[in-house]
């Protein structure tokens, strides 16, 4: 079966269908899913979800994007969150340069950002637990950050850095994460770092709603993410490995299951 170790449910474009969807989960060979928080409220809703579904797992964080005005009540907050038995990570939290030239008055400043990422990445170390790591554009600073942490392993989910970096998080003991980008067709650079990659350092996700996979994304009506194409990700390895696509299923859910602690 399939895990998909990186989904937002919370997001209001499952609404409409939330339970039906999750319900089906299981019959669509997927048999565990993950979803972190971006601020307090997220966080308690996927603990919330985790809660309902047997196969369903949290993470609690504030996503960079809301790095302003974050107050020590919400860290102490997510903290609490990070304590309930459905939390397996900290996350997601990182930082986000691509907006800064496209929308700059609503960026959080780097600063801010790698101030809040710090905190967390601290209180991953205060209470146990691994990360979940968000890098747009921001490879170098992002790198710089995490491995002054040498004793906390986590994850960069959807991965869009060079095989070289790959590597020096890997020799940190951290694990690589990729999403339906991975079947696009300018995906070349993604089928170099894979092909070189470990496969029992690799994980699959889809970050649902957003990243809609190949043929999906192609249809002429915009098609909504779920864990339902997370199989997508999982072919693409399967072929540009050489492997089945048993087997990778079989690899990144146990490297999920070892990664966020699940049984």
């Amino acid at each position: 079966m399939l895990f998909d170790t990186h989904a937002h449910y919370d997001d209001d474009w499952f609404d409409a269908d939330r339970d039906q969807l999750l319900s089906s989960m299981p019959e669509h060979n997927v048999g565990l899913i993950l979803n972190p928080g971006c601020t307090v409220k997220t966080s308690e809703t996927a603990i919330h979800l985790a809660e309902q579904y047997e196969f369903m797992y949290a993470a609690v964080g504030i996503h960079p994007e809301y790095s302003m005005g974050v107050t020590q009540a919400e860290i102490d907050q997510i903290r609490s969150l990070s304590e309930h038995p459905k939390v397996k990570a900290i996350g997601e939290i990182g930082l986000d340069y691509y907006w800064e030239k496209r929308s700059p008055e609503t960026t959080p400043p780097r600063e801010k950002q790698k101030e809040l990422l710090r905190i967390q990445l601290e209180l991953a170390r205060e209470v146990g637990l691994p990360v979940i790591i968000h890098d747009r554009d921001a490879h170098e600073d992002c790198f710089n950050i995490v491995k002054e942490y040498t004793d906390i392993c986590g994850v960069y989910h959807c991965y869009s850095g060079s095989l070289e970096m790959a590597r020096e998080i890997i020799k940190l003991g951290w694990y690589i994460s990729f999403t339906g980008v991975i079947t696009y067709g300018r995906a070349k650079k993604a089928r170099h770092i894979i092909e070189n990659l470990p496969m029992d350092r690799i994980m699959i996700e889809t970050d649902s709603p957003y990243l809609t996979p190949e043929p999906e994304r192609l249809q002429k009506k915009r098609v909504r993410n779920s864990s339902l194409f997370v199989h997508r990700v999982a072919e693409r390895i399967a072929e540009w490995k050489n492997m089945t696509v048993e087997e990778v299923e079989r690899i990144t859910m146990d490297n999920g299951k070892r990664f966020f602690s699940i049984d």
